[in-house]
């Protein structure tokens, strides 16, 4: 496979996957900016423990995926306390700690960044792409996720019926820091070299901008806003200086004209009537 192509493919597998962590927090009515330090994690433990303990990819990565998800639970106790702009300023600055922690943290390269990991394939990417998918849809359809819905739609009734909502969304908050550090050991041994600038502020408020754009009424909204708006920018490409510009253009026009986002629960309803039909 070209080259180019390949590392598109894997930016839009890492992109799905950090798509599906903003989404399990945003499922709960919760916008974290802090997904971005949950993949610094995932990326520095895992690539410290195959550079520098000698371990294998796929327990380095499990030990990571797992802090990441005992840090998002550390981290959610105080955070999801905090209401509307006071929880999105708490993630942020959890992210930006994290990011400042690792730039200046010399076992795992500081400034200067880490290399020498390897390992992460294509066919790897999507493979947990895929399996992060079949959990979100049994999740959907279990107890937990009906529970889940009824917080994102209204946490107040929610709570009069008898759903425990903090412990709904601390559960929630170190899923979506699990499959946040999933991606970013992915993303380190597919890359080869990582360094702090890697996990800043954008790679959250890109995470939430797929969400938001493909419709966070649905898990395949999450998927679809990450697939069309990674392979958007390269489509633009032939643009050159304004291909940035018309896809800023692109996007203001789709929040306009589609605010709950492409995908809804309404239409993904009209497309398995219409897919019936068709049968």
């Amino acid at each position: 496979m070209n080259i180019y192509f390949e590392g598109v493919l894997a930016s839009m597998g890492i992109n799905i996957l950090l798509a599906l962590s903003a989404y399990a927090i945003l499922a709960t009515d919760r916008l974290s900016l802090g997904n971005a330090g949950f993949m610094a994690i995932g990326a520095y433990c895992s690539s410290y423990l195959t550079v520098n303990a000698g371990w294998d990819l796929l327990p380095a990565l499990s030990v990571s995926a797992f802090a990441a998800a005992a840090v998002g639970l550390l981290v959610g106790l105080p955070v999801l306390r905090l209401q509307g702009i006071y929880f999105v300023m708490g993630t942020l600055a959890f992210g930006e700690i994290v990011r400042t922690f690792f730039q200046n943290f010399e076992p795992t390269g500081g400034a200067y960044g880490m290399r020498g990991m390897f390992g992460a394939s294509l066919a790897m990417i999507y493979a947990f792409v895929a399996a992060f998918l079949i959990l979100f849809v049994l999740y959907g359809m279990s107890r937990a996720g009906r529970s889940s819905e009824a917080v994102r739609d209204d946490d107040e009734a929610a709570r009069s019926i008898g759903i425990n909502v903090v412990a709904v969304r601390l559960a929630s908050f170190a899923w979506g820091a699990l499959i946040a550090g999933v991606a970013g050991a992915l993303f380190a041994h597919y890359a080869l070299y990582i360094e702090s600038g890697n996990f800043n502020f954008l790679v959250s408020a890109n995470a939430i901008l797929f969400v938001i754009l493909g419709g966070v009424q649905t898990v395949w909204g999450a998927l679809l806003g990450a697939v069309l708006f990674t392979l958007l920018p390269e489509a633009l490409r032939f643009l050159a200086d304004w291909r940035m510009t018309v896809y800023g253009a692109i996007l203001v026009a789709l929040m306009a004209s589609r605010p709950e986002g492409i995908l809804t629960r309404d239409s993904l309803r009209a497309l398995k009537r219409l897919a019936g039909r068709k049968a």
